[in-house]
């Protein structure tokens, strides 16, 4: 890697690394793929990310997008499609609208391995490349994580990876064509997630050209994938037009101009946002930042691929740091470049004989996991500060193996003398945590973010013509657990604010007055069901009606109350 060309079949350790192929893709299925199902649905994004395909499959509506009925325009269709395909195959479960993100990761690495593989250094760069980016903990909680990002993250990564091949490709009909994959996978980021699908590559692409001092290219060969992306995303654009001419007003002003610019944002964060959590967010492979960046400043960044690399991480990164809005999973698509940085870095660290930071590095971390083994006990048993993750016994004696698993292949990793197998050994050290994460959910957690179960409870009392009612943070929930889109609103209508708008709508957003007297006309004709947050029934209850049953899950938790 880092411009040293490696002969296939000969290098050092190749063996070992062609062998551990097969372990990394079981393990993939494993702990990407099997688990999916295990963990329950979580609100609010799961649940509106499950129900809004739900609702095209059972309205045999592929053109708006619609929640609880109500028109949602905060993105494009593409990522609804994907989800409502998977639960056409698997059914409407938990795995079924996992699965998209999850098998995103896995192309995502896969794409990965073949840049690197042809650009520096071979297989066993291009294995370690793809190892190092499926193991950093927020390509792993995303991917596992019904939300678009993973998705968006795949097309942006086969953006960059056919451009790049296109920019080496020496004859013009192969460099066209990996232009026109290109604009493919523009379209597709474009119809998951928007606008940001031309911005995000612009503004790594621009500087890396100029850097390559092939400027010029971008006027000669743009126009073939702005093209291509505007053919694949034009037929749905103008569907949604025609459908609903206000789409593109709201769409463009609400989810690009507000939340890059506005104060009025979602989701405002100070500049400084992701230089904070990236540390965090790239785990288990921060603490050998100091090796791979010392290993990449000795390489010179003599590679286009690292320049490449280097342009397609910084300067998004940037880029989204400027924007008023942020989530920690906007920056999803800096990882593939982050993954291809390290793994070249600590291959010219090792190769110029160090072996320091890369102990120091591994042994900072192993007292850190040890101590979480040791703490999480006394926790467990003292109470400390009223937190007791668990009740049950058997989870965190998981959650306690899993920290001394991962201590222990850092040791196996600092003892062992061969570069390629100290990585992967280090690489190793996180699975049985990522393995475990599905079924060692903390009790309040669950009871916070996980209503299905308690919903599922008193699914016996939803008569087919009970009236529901809910705040907004469960609503999609309700409506994904009773397979209703006819939900009406009490309080702050939220996410949902722009769809009650329309004068058909409107009645489905109740106060209190209006909410009492829905309750007095339909006591001889249909049971009124109010689902909520225990904290706002707490604050509404002396403005409702008195309830005939009442049910809770937990103090900090739901409240089901029949009217």
């Amino acid at each position: 890697m880092g411009g040293v060309s490696v002969p296939r079949g000969r290098a050092v350790g190749d063996g070992f690394m062609k062998r551990s192929s097969i372990a990394v893709i079981g393990l993939f299925l494993l702990i990407y793929i099997a688990l999916l199902g295990v963990r329950p649905i979580m609100i609010p994004d799961e649940s509106r990310y499950a129900e809004i395909p739900r609702e095209m499959i059972a309205g045999d509506n592929w053109v708006v997008p619609c929640l609880n009925g109500l028109r949602y325009f905060e993105k494009p269709v593409l990522g609804y499609w994907l989800n409502a395909g998977s639960m056409i195959l698997f059914g409407e479960n938990a795995f079924a609208v996992r699965f998209p993100s999850a098998v995103a990761a896995g192309v995502s690495a896969l794409m990965v391995f073949f840049l690197v593989r042809r650009f520096a250094g071979g297989y066993s760069a291009g294995l370690v490349a793809a190892v190092i980016f499926l193991t950093c903990l927020l390509v792993f909680g995303v991917s596992t994580f019904n939300v678009l990002d993973g998705l968006f993250s795949l097309f942006i990564t086969g953006i960059m990876v056919a451009f790049l091949f296109a920019h080496r490709a020496e004859r013009p009909i192969r460099k066209m064509a990996f232009l026109v994959l290109s604009g493919i996978f523009c379209g597709l980021a474009f119809l998951t997630k928007g606008f940001i699908a031309f911005v995000g590559p612009l503004v790594a692409i621009v500087p890396f050209m100029v850097w390559e001092r092939r400027w010029k290219d971008l006027f000669r060969f743009s126009w073939i994938p702005v093209l291509t992306a505007l053919l694949i995303s034009l037929p749905w654009a103008l569907m949604i037009h025609l459908r609903e001419p206000d789409f593109w007003d709201f769409f463009i002003w609400n989810e690009h101009i507000k939340r890059f610019m506005a104060d009025s944002a979602q989701h405002q964060e100070p500049f400084w946002y992701y230089v904070l959590w990236l540390p965090g967010a790239a785990l288990p492979w921060t603490p050998l930042f100091p090796a791979a960046v010392l290993g990449l400043k000795k390489s010179g960044l003599k590679s286009p691929l690292l320049r490449f690399s280097l342009c397609w991480i910084l300067f998004p990164f940037l880029f989204f740091s400027v924007s008023k809005g942020k989530l920690l999973t906007y920056i999803l698509p800096c990882f593939p470049p982050l993954a291809i940085l390290i793994g070249a870095g600590l291959h010219s660290y090792f190769k110029e004989g160090g072996r320091r930071l890369f102990r120091v590095g591994a042994t900072i971390l192993l007292p850190v996991m040890v101590t979480l083994a040791a703490a999480l006990p006394v926790v467990q048993m003292t109470g400390f500060h009223d937190i007791k993750p668990y009740t049950q016994t058997w989870k965190w004696g998981l959650a306690i193996m899993a920290c001394l698993s991962w201590a222990l292949f850092l040791l196996f990793s600092i003892r062992e003398s061969r570069h390629q197998r100290k990585i992967m050994l280090y690489a190793a050290a996180p699975l049985l945590f990522m393995g475990i994460i599905p079924f060692v959910i903390p009790d309040l957690t669950a009871e916070r973010k996980a209503p299905g179960e308690f919903l599922l409870r008193h699914s016996h009392r939803i008569y087919p013509n009970a009236i529901l009612v809910s705040d907004e943070d469960p609503v999609s929930a309700v409506c994904w657990f009773y397979r209703r889109n006819d939900i009406y609103l009490l309080g702050d209508p939220g996410e949902l604010s722009y769809g009650l708008r329309y004068d058909e709508s409107k009645h489905r957003l109740l106060n209190f007055d209006q909410f009492s007297e829905l309750v007095q006309k339909s006591q001889r004709t249909a049971p009124v069901i109010l689902f909520t947050k225990v904290k706002k029934y707490q604050d509404w209850k002396q403005h409702l009606p008195k309830p005939c049953f009442e049910d809770s899950n937990g103090n900090g938790g739901f409240i089901f109350a029949q009217f």
